[in-house]
């Protein structure tokens, strides 16, 4: 067990006070060794070769080279040039001509490559048992499944041998480990990571994926790899993904209701569960609402059970119909079950599946985030000898539909099982909702009260996102049905804005109930200076090209103009007409919209 985690922010502080790659490079290999598990590593670079990129880096330079000198591994179905990429399959192995553009990425921003970590063959599993390699052990506890199919990139940073890791998910791959190992898995939007240089499984569900000790580090390693590559059919503008972003105050938080809860009859991963609930209860300052998981269940089950398999089955072909035998036994069972299928029938799960992606959508107007376990019971290394398949199945529940509906999560690691066991809660959201997810999974880390993976360094601290919109951003005050949480806010969301901060004007103003609706509308309007009050707002990020469609679908009295924030700024905001005040409450007292609406539920008869 190292006992001081090695987070980007603890090398680069080392650094700074004359601390050198060699000594960090020579820790890893050392720290590699204690471990001692032959399983995490296909692929290991010379530590002699580590220390030539090191040497090649030049000067001490964070702000042009963001990850300088951080050591990472990458899963072995990911290319680097001069290196072998096997997929776990040593008859597939070739030598890599080219490094893999996300891979390239971190390499520009002064990474320094380990190695290739061990995986479920082809990508294909959730338990990381499936290789003809040495089983990497789970890092907690050698009788249970270290998870898949990223495991020894999982492992490799539990153990703190590395800060970070790539994965890949298709199927929970870059989720299930993380949870299983006490550290951070995050799936991002499909396409926002180019999957160019990985060998795919099911290429369009297929991301690459990060694992490391803190969210803080994922979303530094995300940032640098998210751009837009051209020569990739599945890239797609990362911009507002790959944007940092504040959880807002109203911010609505589902869980699976009681029939959606499913822990196989394991008692203490139930609690562990129901102990995160309480940390996120604390963080949102009001209780999660359950949801109906029927209809996502039903979409997970289309990715084994439908013609998706079918879409794994072309990615390995040519061994499938002329080498069939030197697959995995269990890659092989599962990819013959292709043979079902036909193009009828792929169709058919198309169709079944955008009907299901329809009736899902309900939820995300009912909540902005959804909060399931990573897993819902740690399986032992003898359960999967004894059935390959079902404990596999199981450990997808709640992750299988998060790629067929193109929806973002972030695995984070939550309160221990009563036995010691890591457990962990997964948080998604829509697709492009990222920044979102990270900020609320960094509070939520941090509330529990662990240590990173198997070391004994607590969680640090969350640092609060920029309270500023980017360049291509315009601010935008809300004070009414566009906050957080509220009837309208779907618009802002839906035209790609974040959230930013909330606070309140300053005393020159007074604010509006206005006549009409649904829904109810609030109207600010400014008055005199100091003879006003405060009015509680929130302001929001806007991308700039989508600002103008949404400033065109606001009705009159209302209209957009300088706001005057308390704490100094002005942006654009909502603000109303005089003329629009009549048959209008004046509501000012109660100082925001919120507290408004608070009274009313209030004054309710029950």
């Amino acid at each position: 067990m190292v006992t001081a985690f090695p987070t980007i922010a603890r090398l680069h502080a080392a650094y700074a006070t004359g601390a050198s790659p060699d000594e960090v490079l020579a820790g890893v290999y050392a720290t590699l060794k204690t471990v001692d598990d032959p399983g995490i590593f296909i692929t290991l670079v010379p530590e002699a070769e580590a220390q030539a990129a090191a040497a090649a880096l030049g000067p001490f330079d964070p702000e042009s080279k963001p990850l300088w000198g951080v050591p990472f591994a990458v899963k072995d179905n990911i290319d680097v040039a001069g290196l072998p990429t096997t997929a776990a399959c040593p008859a597939f192995e070739y030598q890599a001509e080219e490094t893999a553009f996300a891979v390239q990425r971190l390499l520009g921003a002064g990474a320094i490559l380990i190695g290739k970590t061990n995986l479920d063959q082809f990508a294909m599993g959730l338990v990381g048992v499936r290789t003809p390699y040495p089983v990497p052990r789970n890092a907690f506890d050698p009788d249970y499944v270290p998870g898949g199919s990223s495991s020894g990139s999982a492992v490799s940073v539990a153990h703190g041998i590395v800060p970070f890791a790539l994965g890949t998910d298709t199927a929970g791959s870059g989720r299930v480990p993380a949870g299983l190992n006490n550290i951070v898995g995050l799936k991002p939007s499909l396409g926002t990571l180019s999957s160019h240089g990985v060998v795919p499984a099911c290429q369009t569900l297929d991301t690459i994926s990060v694992f490391a000790g803190t969210v803080a580090d994922a979303e530094a390693v995300y940032r640098v790899m998210c751009a837009y590559n051209p020569a990739d059919p599945w890239s797609r503008d990362p911009s507002a993904a790959c944007k940092p972003s504040a959880a807002p105050p109203g911010l609505r938080v589902g869980v699976p209701d009681a029939a959606g809860r499913q822990f196989g009859g394991d008692a203490l991963s139930e609690a562990a569960f129901d102990a995160a609930l309480a940390d996120l209860e604390g963080l949102i300052a009001t209780a999660p609402q359950p949801v109906d998981m029927a209809p996502l269940f039903a979409v997970a089950s289309l990715l084994y059970t439908g013609p998706w398999i079918a879409e794994r089955y072309q990615a390995i072909r040519e061994i499938v119909e002329n080498r069939p035998e030197v697959l995995h036994p269990t890659t092989r069972r599962i990819v013959d079950g292709a043979s079902a299928y036909s193009a009828a029938d792929a169709f058919a799960g198309l169709y079944q599946l955008k009907d299901l992606a329809r009736q899902t959508d309900t939820l995300w107007q009912t909540v902005d985030v959804l909060a399931v376990p990573t897993y819902p019971r740690p399986r032992t290394v003898a359960d999967l000898a004894a059935d390959p398949i079902g404990p596999n199945s199981e450990l997808g529940t709640y992750t299988n539909f998060v790629n067929l509906l193109d929806l973002c999560a972030i695995a984070v690691p939550s309160r221990f099982r009563g036995d010691g066991f890591p457990a962990g809660i997964t948080l998604i959201a829509p697709r492009e909702r990222d920044g979102l997810l990270s900020d609320l999974a960094a509070h939520l880390h941090a509330a529990a009260g662990i240590p990173i993976g198997r070391s004994e360094t607590p969680v640090p601290a969350p640092v609060a996102p920029p309270g500023q919109a980017a360049a291509d951003e315009i601010e935008l005050v809300v004070v009414g049905a566009h906050l957080s949480g509220m009837a309208l806010n779907h618009e802002l969301t839906g035209h790609g804005a974040r959230f930013l901060r909330a606070g309140p004007t300053k005393p020159d103003y007074r604010l509006f109930a206005l006549a009409g609706g649904p829904p109810e509308r609030p109207g600010l309007l400014r008055v005199a200076e100091g003879e006003g009050v405060a009015i509680e707002t929130e302001v929001w990020a806007i991308p700039a090209e989508p600002f103008a469609a949404f400033v065109a679908g606001i009705p009159a009295p209302l209209g957009i103009g300088t706001c005057f924030l308390a704490d100094g700024t002005t942006p654009r905001g909502f603000i109303v007409e005089a003329e629009g005040l009549k048959g209008a409450v004046d509501i000012s007292r109660f100082g925001g919209w919120r507290a408004y609406q608070a009274s009313l539920n209030r004054s309710s008869p029950s």
